[in-house]
């Protein structure tokens, strides 16, 4: 033993970010169909409900940049609480006030604090994963997220539909029951960005401009492939109770369907390693999206509650690449220093889809019909596709010479971990190495 540190922290602080995400994610997935139904208790039409739907991704718009900024220069961990508490609070005054308006703003807070939480998680697991284990540790961040959308659906469809009372009353214990729900988030919180990464993490005196991190190679196509594929999941979540209103669905199926796609995300990224080891990346990307693009058409279709359930589960499989692929490419693309940046202007793009999807698919849906917006999301998805066969990533260094990120194309074959850090310390000939420096990076097993 030479004393040496480790690559990187244990693996329990990645568990308990997890279960952190799935209570915060849970809330937040009672809180959106909740939403939607007590505006329409409220007088909402069609198009006001996408309004508010839109709402929700609206301030996050201005925020998540500099964001992205501090959390390049400092510490991750601030802004969960922080997230935590704006989501509770904007849950429970959304089911407290009796305006659509007011519902509006409160619904805006909540979209403010899952961006902050969202920022300061994504953030954490690329300072605190080594190259080889991004992907495995994007996926497993994000099956938080899917652990969410499966339980919450189910919960405010049952709060909703088994109370026996008004809609407007049943949705609004269904938004306060989700604001305690976020609140048990902050237990899973203490201590939980290491202290070692945070000193290892790149230093730069000067800001990366913007212009430069969304020059990388990469970076757009992942950005975009990002947009559409949580377009297509907000979408479903908002506007699958006003199908289900349409066609005489009740609330509680409408959350067991939104629960099954979740449960089929989650099943798709148990396995995104064999997958990717399968297909490779850019394989994987292509078919998903053109897959999710057919179906989500396919949910416009006037079918049967059974076929509609086999359509979401499939659909739900195919969604669940996108994600976390998408933040493995905006990290490995990203210049040094910028990372976190590149992360919030990814979720800037999935804000600007947040607010622009819902507010497009309320006026094609007041215009044309409520399946109609789903057409809308299949032709996105379908695009995202195309870019996925292009093919994302730079093989060369970034513009502040960080390491070389793999092809999307290339196939992945992760090393075990046992045999990949002894693989990156035989690197380390020089004593007193950081953990996390760059030379340490160009590992050949970082395509995982």
């Amino acid at each position: 033993m030479t004393g040496r540190p480790r690559p990187g922290p244990g693996r329990g602080w990645l568990l308990r970010l997890v279960i952190a995400f799935a209570f915060a994610q849970g809330a937040v997935s009672m809180a959106r169909p909740a939403v939607s139904y007590r505006a329409l208790a409220l007088g909402a039409d069609e198009t006001a409900v996408g309004v508010i739907a839109g709402v929700y991704a609206l301030l996050p718009l201005f925020v998540a940049v500099p964001l992205g900024r501090r959390t390049d220069h400092g510490r991750c961990a601030p802004l969960l609480p922080l997230g935590v508490l704006l989501i509770s609070g904007g849950c429970a005054l959304s089911g407290l006030v009796s305006s659509l308006p007011a519902m509006a703003a409160w619904s805006g807070v909540m979209g403010l604090g899952h961006l902050c939480f969202v920022i300061g998680a994504q953030s954490l697991v690329a300072r605190q994963s080594a190259p080889h284990e991004q992907d495995r540790n994007f996926g497993h961040f994000t099956i938080g997220a899917s652990l969410g959308q499966l339980i919450g659906p189910i919960a405010a469809g049952a709060l909703i539909s088994g109370q026996g009372g008004a809609l407007g009353r049943t949705s609004a214990l269904a938004l306060l029951v989700s604001a305690g729900v976020c609140a048990v988030a902050l237990t899973s919180l203490w201590r939980i960005e290491h202290r070692r990464t945070t000193g290892t993490r790149p230093r730069t005196d000067s800001k990366v401009p913007v212009r430069t991190i969304l020059g990388a190679r990469g970076v757009p196509a992942g950005i975009l492939i990002s947009m559409a594929v949580l377009s297509a999941t907000d979408i479903l979540t908002a506007y699958l109770p006003v199908v289900g209103e349409h066609r005489s669905i009740a609330p509680a199926t409408v959350g067991l369907l939104l629960s099954l796609r979740a449960a089929a995300t989650i099943a798709c990224r148990l396995v995104m390693t064999p997958l990717l080891r399968l297909l490779g990346r850019r394989a994987l990307l292509t078919t998903s999206c053109l897959l999710a693009g057919l179906l989500c058409a396919g949910v416009a279709l006037p079918v049967s509650v059974p076929v509609l359930a086999v359509i979401l589960a499939v659909l739900g499989f195919c969604l669940g690449v996108g994600q976390p692929l998408s933040m493995t490419t905006v990290v490995r693309a990203a210049p040094d220093g910028a990372r976190s940046t590149a992360l919030a202007l990814r979720l800037t793009g999935n804000r600007l889809g947040q607010v622009a999807a819902p507010a497009a698919a309320g006026l094609i849906a007041g215009a044309v019909g409520v399946a109609a917006p789903f057409v809308l999301l299949g032709v996105g998805l379908v695009g995202a596709a195309g870019l996925g066969l292009r093919g994302e990533g730079r093989t060369g260094p970034s513009p502040t010479g960080s390491e070389p990120a793999d092809e999307v194309g290339t196939k992945t074959e992760p090393a075990p971990v046992g045999e990949a850090l002894s693989d990156r310390s035989s690197r380390r000939s020089a004593p007193g190495g950081c953990p996390r420096d760059r030379h340490a990076d160009r590992s050949p097993r970082s395509g995982g």
